[in-house]
């Protein structure tokens, strides 16, 4: 190495040095910045939910509630009893590990009396995986909607295997069973998991029936108040979400019913947009795509958007 490129090697360790020097301040800073109102921390003696562990105990029920689908081993009727013994043994210790300290994060953020969180999660967690035979016939019902709702689909198993809609709506079944029970902040972050994977955000807190089918699935969103019946299908870009409201009428709102109510057999096809907790969809109706709704519509209704005008030019002569 010549002179010229030892000398630009040290000026370049001088300059790394140089901005260096600046981490202290900027940690101190950082530091500062946490006992700031108008910033957000978690910073304190109680440990809080892990966002990776939740995520985990969502993969860990799609192989159980799909068993043989999302492992690497082979199950057979020898094996499949060990199989979901371990799955589900370690599923609840997971569980109640997560739950109770959901529950504790909510009980010390918001002073509320002990609510014995250790045995609340163990508790929770029994009760939820005594729920997962019925959990699984409902998904096949799901699952049997979207092999009827769709002629691209060539088999049940390319559905479980590859529907981003069958996806949303396990771990948003999954989420709405728990919300059911009260647990705070974990179904938010299994909805908002599968949010990020899919484009299909879901709210825990939705009401849906059974044979539920979303078809592509893409940016569709369903509030947290909406009401879904069964044998609904819906397509890409869908919203089923609230009228905007002004900042002093959000909390006179909240938690009061704000999405509308999808009755029976109705299809909403791609891009229509339904707002309103008063806005009912009859049973059996077809809302068109785009279409914008923030009115009820009767049973057996078709609701579409008049063909607009539509200009062929040629531009083969110019």
């Amino acid at each position: 190495m010549d002179n010229t490129e030892q000398a630009k090697c040290k000026a370049e360790i001088e300059s790394w040095r140089d901005h260096r020097q600046d981490i202290p301040e900027i940690v101190r800073n950082l530091v500062a910045s946490c006992s700031r109102t108008d910033c957000f921390d978690n910073v304190g003696p109680e440990p809080i939910p892990s966002k990776d562990s939740i995520i985990e105990i969502v993969r860990e029920l799609q192989r159980i509630l799909f068993p043989g689908y999302f492992i690497l081993t082979r199950l057979d009727p020898i094996n499949l009893e060990y199989y979901l013994g371990q799955q589900t043994a370690s599923l609840f210790d997971a569980l109640s590990e997560q739950i109770a300290l959901c529950i504790r994060h909510e009980c010390t953020r918001r002073n509320l009396p002990c609510s014995h969180c250790e045995e609340s999660g163990r508790q929770e967690a029994a009760q939820f995986l005594k729920g997962l035979p019925e959990l699984r016939v409902l998904l096949g019902k799901d699952v049997r909607a979207a092999f009827e709702g769709d002629p691209a689909a060539k088999s049940y198993d390319e559905i479980v295997f590859c529907y981003p809609g069958l996806l949303a709506v396990m771990v948003y079944r999954v989420a709405h069973q728990l919300h059911a029970r009260g647990i705070p902040l974990m179904p938010r972050i299994m909805c908002e998991y599968v949010h990020g994977l899919t484009g299909i955000d879901i709210h825990p807190g939705a009401r849906i029936g059974e044979s539920f089918f979303i078809d592509h699935g893409v940016g569709v969103v369903i509030g947290e108040t909406t009401e879904i019946g069964n044998g609904v299908r819906i397509y890409q870009g869908v919203t089923l979400g609230a009228m905007s409201l002004p900042k002093e009428e959000v909390e006179r709102l909240r938690g009061k019913k704000r999405h509308p109510t999808i009755e029976d057999g109705v299809v909403i096809y791609a891009g229509a947009t339904i707002l309103g907790g008063e806005t009912v969809i009859g049973a059996n109706s077809v809302v068109g795509g785009n279409v914008w709704l923030t009115e009820s519509v009767p049973s057996q209704t078709r609701v579409f958007i008049k063909k607009p005008e539509l200009v062929l030019r040629s531009d083969a002569h110019e």
